[in-house]
Order: structure tokens, then sequence, then C-alpha cells
């Protein structure tokens, strides 16, 4: 019996995505080994950065591969990736690398290096000349007392210290205490981070702030101060991968949500944490699913190209998805998703056969707390859904634009926010707005999250924010979160979601006088691709579908549906839309709404009823 009934990938089939990817890098590689410069438009940091990121971030990858498979393919990575780092270091080659000490970035590709270093220590560190060794630990070691921007980067210099005292080099334990103080600040509920003091949930709790822990723990064993926090971040692990396993599509789609998309199959590296950590939150067949799952998506999808390569994009390349500090060896870190190669054949995770998804099982229904999200996630069209009343990678009252990565109100693993100039100048898709004179649209950046729950077999949620234009101040650097600037403020907009199964049903009050329509969005889709629809329950008579062109990484074309009221917002009134997002050929019909002074009763097109007390704010006096 197969043991990938799902996605047909064993580990010989992952040795062989990971062995083509490092091929298609061949052509792009300096003489000496030590850069490798994917093609491309140089990032935003120039292309000796870039070529340090396409020499670290595959070296991980090769690593992984090294530590894993003792076969003629990993001696001969390890002979190669070695004489470039010889030449990396050595401070009389033109083409060395950039140092950290010259260059952020450069501490980011050193947790890369030091990470491969490890996991390769015998067959590479083991085996360089004294000179080159020495030359690299003073390259790591400018991490040393270096400042550190207080979000996932701690974990850079915790990995690379750690590597260091391992091989007798500096390391302070001011640094490490410092670094892993700066993480419990990013602890949030049921085993979520966020990326620093803002509300910045996203790939990055899966890929760095689990992802980094686990590793560390293993580098870092018997440790005391490893040993103590072992059993702490193993049960965050423990609390955060079942959410993580109800986020991954029945395709193997990951939730097109937040930044550094280009990373791609990551996102498989939170199950591949699970696995190196022993999880019991999902079986070995569960995290061998989801993980398989994910690479198999990118797979069917072109991905690699045609030239092994992995190009700036999602599926295919698409510059836009790009910050600005992504380059063409960025998208590299989707090696990250290939870390399960570092456990050898006879692991439980490759020897169980793979068991189905949730969204497999059935239709799930869940609330996430920490970023505020609800999750459906239909059976019958294997889609996943998030509505979104808690995210924004903002803080609340802060009023900038807002990111379409993450303060949307819509994300799920069929659509992609609208991307492109246009949806970071206003919000086009899966947003509640207020149109002003020119008929542009309320951001809702800053929103105060209300209440997140589950009651009768549905998710609901509540958020009020300060609708606001926002003219930006120029120059600002892309880093995925919204765009200061000069602000016109609007009133209030309480928005409220009650999800169950494809159906949204979107709750909007405005509490004070203001001009201009209200107008609801619904799910950004291509022709051809899952159905999308507003549907007025109260309020929004006039409608249509907006369609732009070159908007998103799925498609050329991208429609999106909308409701809109017929003249200037009511000041107290209930305005109800119906959204639906449903890849099935025949969706199921519309929910009916009743709206009393303090709760909303919805009955489903199967007849079941669901109550939700609404908040305070809307109560009448």
């Amino acid at each position: 019996m197969s043991l990938a009934p799902y996605t047909g990938l064993d580990r010989a089939d992952w040795l062989a995505a990971a062995d083509r990817l490092l091929a298609g890098l061949s052509p792009w590689t300096s003489p000496d080994h030590a850069t490798i410069t994917p093609p491309g438009a140089p990032g935003g940091y120039g292309t000796r950065v870039d070529g340090l990121e396409g020499f670290a971030r595959s070296f991980m990858g090769a690593a992984f591969r090294i530590a894993g498979t003792d076969d003629a393919t990993s001696t001969a990575l390890a002979e190669w990736y070695a004489e470039g780092i010889t030449a990396g270091v050595d401070p009389g080659n033109a083409g060395r690398w950039v140092r950290p000490g010259e260059h952020d970035q450069a501490k980011v590709e050193a947790a890369a290096l030091a990470l491969g270093l490890h996991l390769s220590r015998r067959r590479i560190w083991d085996r360089l000349d004294e000179r080159t060794r020495d030359r690299l630990v003073g390259y790591l070691a400018e991490l040393v007392g270096a400042p550190i921007p207080p979000i996932n980067w701690v974990w850079f210099r915790i990995v690379t210290q750690t590597f260091l005292r391992s091989v007798g080099g500096p390391w302070s334990r001011a640094d490490l205490e410092h670094d892993l103080a700066v993480h419990e600040s990013f602890v949030r509920a049921d085993g979520w981070f966020a990326d620093g003091p803002e509300r910045s949930f996203d790939h990055y709790t899966g890929w760095a702030l689990h992802f980094y822990p686990v590793i560390w723990l293993e580098m870092a064993a018997g440790e005391e101060r490893a040993e103590e926090l072992r059993e702490r971040y193993l049960a965050r692990l423990d609390a955060f991968l079942p959410q993580a396993a109800a986020l991954v599509g029945a395709d193997g789609g990951p939730l097109l949500q937040g930044r550094s998309l280009t990373y791609r199959f990551a996102a498989a590296a939170p199950f591949w944490a699970g696995a190196f950590a022993g999880t019991t939150a999902l079986s070995a067949g569960e995290l061998r699913r989801a993980a398989s799952g994910i690479l198999r998506h990118f797979l069917d999808h072109g991905v690699p190209d045609e030239r092994g390569l992995l190009p700036l994009g999602w599926h295919g390349a698409w510059r836009p998805i790009a910050q600005r500090y992504s380059g063409p060896g960025s998208p590299y870190w989707a090696f990250k998703g290939m870390a399960g190669l570092a456990l050898p054949a006879e692991h439980p995770v490759w020897t169980a056969a793979e068991e189905p998804l949730p969204v497999e099982r059935g239709d799930v229904t869940m609330v996430m707390p920490a970023p505020g999200w609800l999750v459906s996630g239909t059976r019958g069209d294997g889609i996943v859904r998030v509505v979104n009343h808690g995210t924004d990678h903002g803080q609340e009252g802060v009023l900038v634009t807002d990111s379409p990565l993450y303060a949307r109100i819509g994300y799920s693993t069929a659509t992609s926010p609208v991307l492109s100039a246009a949806g970071w100048d206003e919000p086009l898709d899966a947003g509640v707005s207020l149109l002003d004179r020119r008929g542009m649209a309320s951001h809702r950046a800053g929103f105060r999250t209300l209440a997140v729950g589950a009651v009768d077999g549905v998710c609901y949620g509540f958020s009020i924010g300060r609708a606001h234009w926002v003219e930006p101040t120029p120059g600002q650097p892309d880093h995925g979160s919204g765009r200061s600037g000069e602000i016109t403020t609007g009133p209030e907009i309480l928005v409220g979601s009650l999800l169950r199964g494809p159906w949204e049903v979107r709750l909007v009050r405005v509490d004070e006088a203001s001009t201009g329509p209200l107008r609801v969005t619904g799910w950004p889709v291509a022709p051809g691709g899952p159905t999308s629809l507003v549907v007025d329950m109260g309020g929004l008579p006039e409608s249509g579908v907006h369609t732009i062109t070159d908007a998103t990484p799925l498609s050329a074309t991208t429609r999106i549906p909308w409701r809109a009221s017929a003249s200037d917002v009511q000041e107290g009134r209930w305005y109800v839309a119906g959204v639906l997002l449903c890849g099935t050929a025949s969706p199921a019909e519309p929910p009916v709404v009743d709206i009393a002074d303090v709760h909303v009763v919805v009955t489903w097109a199967d007849g079941a009823k669901s109550r939700v007390e609404l908040p305070e704010v809307c109560h009448g006096p």
C-alpha cells in the first residue's frame, strides 16, 4: 500500500525536488562558488546581497539533504559548498560575502550559514582548513553584540551564536538572554506569536517563531537554558500545529496572507518542526500529509519553473508579490519547507502513511483568538477561508493605509488579495468601506477587536474602526505594513461576521452622521475559478463587479463583486450582506438574517439556526 495516498510523494520524490532546485542554481554561481545570483532585477539591497542570499539559503537546503542522506550527491554538495564557504570568507577575494557588520541582511544569512554548518558539521566544518574556520568564526561573530530588530531576527543571532559556542567561538550570554526575552514578548494565546509589537500574524509564526526554537533546542541540547525552555517551547508548538493544519487547503494550498509569500513551500516548516520535536499534537501521518501537500501544491502549479528556478512570485513569476527586501535569491527560504530531509528514511514521518487534512475529514469551523481569525474549511471544495477581525500589521488606533497582506476581512487558500498598486491605494476586495467624493474607499487599519467566538455551529467576530483615507508620504519602505501619511478621518464603522460553511453574514453599522455610500466587497476570484458573490440582505441595493488586470499572482484577470447603499450611509441602521466563496458547482442558498436589539439570528440553508449576541457597543439606550 502506498504511504502517500493523497500526494504521491515519498522521500525519494522530496530528494528529487531538492536536487532539481539545487541544480537549477548551478548556472548562476560565481566561478569560486561563493555567491549564487539567480536571474532577475536586483533586490532592494543590491546584487552583492542577492548573491549571498542565493548561496546561504541554498546551502541550508543542501545541508538538510546532507544531514539526512549519505550518498554521492550529498558528498558532491558538501565539497561544492565547502569551496564556496572558503571563497566567501576570504578577505582578499573581490567576490567575498557581504559581512554582517557591513549590511544588516547579512545577519539573516548568517543564521542560514550557521544552521547549515551545524547540520553538515562532519562533512563540511570538520574538513575546512584552520584558516578558513577562523575566518568563518570571525564572520559569524559580527552578530555578537550587534543591534537586532525586535522581530523574528532575534533567532538569527541565537542560532548563529549557538553554533559559534559549539566550535569554541565567541558568544554572549547577555545577547542570548536578551533575545530569548524578546521572543517571549511575541507570545500570544494558543501557540501563536506576533512578529514584533504590532498585530503581525502570518506565516512567520510557523516558519520562524516555531521553527527556530525547535532547531535551537536540538543545537543546544543538554545546555541548561535550552533544557529549561524545552517543555514550554514544545507545548506552544503542540498548541499551534492543529491550527496550522486547519489552514491548509485540500489541494495543499497555504493561506495567501502575510508578507514574504514568495517563500512558497516554506509554509511546510512548522510541520517538519513538529516531526523534529516528536509532537503528539498531530500524528506522523498528519505531519507528512500537510508538508507533502504544500510541496505537491506548488509542484502541480509549475514550481520550480522550466529552468529549475524559484523566481519572485507564487506559482509563476510575479514580482509585485515581493517586498523591498526581496531579491532573486530571496525565494530560496523555501528550503525551510524541506527541513524534513534532515530526518533519515527510517524516521516515523517517512514510514507513516499520510492521513487526511482537517478539511478532508469534514467541514472545519474554528476560532483562532490570537490573530482574531474565524476559520471555515469546506470538505466539498477543499477551500479554507479566514475572516479577519484581529490582524492588520499595525496597532489599535494607529491610522495608516490597509496592507492588503494583513488588513482585509477575508483570506483563503484559493484566492489572493489584490496586491498590485491599486490594492495598496485602497481596499478593493474583501472589505467594508465608505466612499468619499472621489469614490475612494476608506481604510480600516487600527481597528479594535470587540469579540471573536463560536456558538451554535457558527464562528462570529466583531470589530470597530475609524474610517480614514490616507495620502501616503512618498518613499516609505515596503515591509508589508500599511503606509502612513496625511489622514482624513470619517466615522467609526462596526463590522460583524457570522461564518459557516462557504457563507459569511457580514453586518455593518455606522453610528455617526456621514456622507458617502457604504460599500461591501467580496472575494477576489479568477474567471472560471471559485464562485464569489455578495448578496443584499438589507440596505445594499446597488451592485456590480470590479474587474482588474494583473492584480494577483493567481490570474491575469481578477473579478470582485460588490454591493453598496443607494445613497449616503444612514446613521444607526444595520446593513447586511451575504458573502460567498464556493468552489462547488451548486453553492448552498444564502441564509436568512433577523436582527433584534441585542442579538442576531441566522437561519442557514439546511435549516440550522445560529443566535449571536451583539456587542454592547451596538445596544440601544
